[in-house]
């Protein structure tokens, strides 16, 4: 029965793609819904959410901004104000066109974005420099209507958090951007345990109506690239065509600048498809939904046992997120198995030796290393252990990226790794979307960024061969 229960995961080496569902569905993150390209979020998936939400709310109040709400459905001519901004979202956009029997005089998008609604409402309520800045949060879901769809990674409708923010100078939009990736990357790292590249988007990958769009890209497990968040630059492109103006302290009218930024629950396939492994899910404890499962072992003293493990269930509840599992109708076997899957730190198990001896036994999800503790030790080795498994599961996640990273000094060197290699390839580009078009048409790989951290690996694109201006990365992505 035991080993049955792992064996319905696939293997993660046989099946990549089939492995990745079976976790979700069989940890009970989410399942599919009987709407085409939609998922519901169960109650484990969506307590993961909620504690990367609180995580990340903090972070965004610290930085003053606040959290509003905006409308779902978008007028189709406010949509189509910014014609670069439409174009880029054209064929996803969902439309609404009766209301109950009525045909709609116009239609309407379920928005897929918010940038035109919001400054619709930002050209009415930014008058003077006085009123600057504005920031905004908003945590919504969105719409896009996806052709091939992929639990948390790409769904018709995802949730997310979206801010804008409208600024007095170009600078102070740059600076708001900037600190915004940074605050990502902090969040990504620090609480998920996902190590990312930060870095700005090329021309062609950048976000439809931006003037630039900085990333973090992080590394699957599969070796492909995923998007972590992006924090775009919108210069004043949304504030000409919808007229958002100030008056300055000169007293010149002027467009305010502004930014736009996100992140959505593609990041919960990023913690799956990074940590997991062929047992199930591995939760970094920051954002785990519990960090500390009780199961206790029966044998002769069922009575003790049971009284002992809800003694440390009301110890530990004040400290950790713990769950005590005593019911009866399992083994304490097939338990392990479905808390390993479902992802939990720290498995606690309590049997008679260890009631005995004042102590019980800590189990690694990270390692699987067993460790005996006191029980007046506990709380103390607890929080330790916890950080310890964070640390490490960040450190397991940096040495993957570091080892599946290539250099490529010409274009079949390029081919050949992203063919026969899995990860990230660092090389010299010469800043031409033509030579990036090709990447991309020869390879399937797209240039994931430009990272802010630069090295000279040569002085010729890969390419062309003609004189390089950065290195970038190239990678297949989700």
């Amino acid at each position: 029965m035991e080993d049955k229960y792992v064996k319905e995961i696939t293997a993660k080496s046989e099946d990549f793609s089939q492995w990745y569902v079976d976790v979700i569905l069989k940890g009970e993150l989410a399942d599919y819904s009987p709407v085409r390209g939609c998922m519901v979020i169960r109650p484990y998936g969506y307590a993961l959410w909620e504690n990367m939400q609180k995580l990340l709310d903090r972070r965004f109040k610290e930085t003053g901004h606040k959290n509003a709400y905006f409308p779902l459905f978008i007028p189709e001519s406010l949509l189509k104000k910014e014609a670069e901004h439409v174009e880029g979202f054209a064929p996803e956009v969902a439309w609404v066109t009766h209301g109950g029997q009525e045909e709609l005089a116009e239609r309407l998008a379920v928005r897929p974005t918010s940038e035109t609604i919001i400054c619709s409402m930002y050209s009415k309520w930014i008058k003077s420099w006085r009123d600057l800045p504005v920031l905004i949060n908003q945590w919504c879901s969105v719409v896009r209507w996806e052709k091939s769809t992929k639990p948390f990674v790409r769904t018709a409708e995802f949730l997310w958090q979206e801010g804008h923010t409208a600024h007095r100078t170009e600078e102070d939009a740059e600076e708001e951007t900037l600190r915004m990736l940074e605050v990502y990357r902090d969040f990504v790292e620090n609480e998920l345990a996902l190590p990312v590249i930060k870095g700005r988007k090329s021309e062609n990958e950048k976000f439809a109506g931006a003037l630039r769009t900085y990333t973090i890209e992080a590394m699957m497990s599969d070796g492909k690239a995923l998007q972590a968040g992006t924090s775009h630059n919108l210069g004043q492109h949304f504030s000409k065509v919808f007229d958002i103006t100030f008056l300055d302290q000169d007293g010149k009218l002027k467009y305010v600048w502004q930014t736009s930024w996100g992140v959505t629950t593609r990041l919960i396939g990023a913690i799956i498809m990074t940590h997991g492994d062929d047992r199930g899910l591995k939760l970094p404890p920051r954002v785990a939904p519990i960090q500390v499962v009780i199961v206790p072992i029966f044998g002769q003293q069922k009575e003790e046992i049971l009284e002992k493990s809800r003694s440390l269930y009301q110890t530990l509840k004040d400290y950790f997120r713990v769950e005590l599992d005593d019911r009866d109708e399992y083994t304490p076997g097939w338990k392990f198995n479905e808390w390993e899957m479902k992802g939990v730190p720290v498995r606690l198990e309590i049997g008679p030796k260890d009631l005995a001896q004042n102590q019980v036994l800590l189990v690694r999800r990270d390692t699987g290393a067993k460790i005996s503790v006191k029980e007046a030790d506990l709380i103390p080795y607890l929080t330790g252990l916890l950080d310890d498994i964070q640390a490490n599961m960040f450190k397991e996640a940096r040495k993957f990226m570091e080892d599946n990273t290539r250099e490529a000094f010409n274009f079949e060197e390029l081919k050949n790794i992203i063919e026969n290699k899995k990860g990230f390839v660092k090389a010299m580009w010469c800043g031409s979307g033509e030579c990036e078009k090709r990447v991309k048409e020869e390879t399937g790989a797209t240039l994931r960024c430009i990272p802010f951290d630069q090295e000279q690996i040569s002085d010729k694109c890969v390419v062309c061969g003609k004189e390089a201006k950065k290195m970038v990365y190239f990678a297949k992505s989700y």
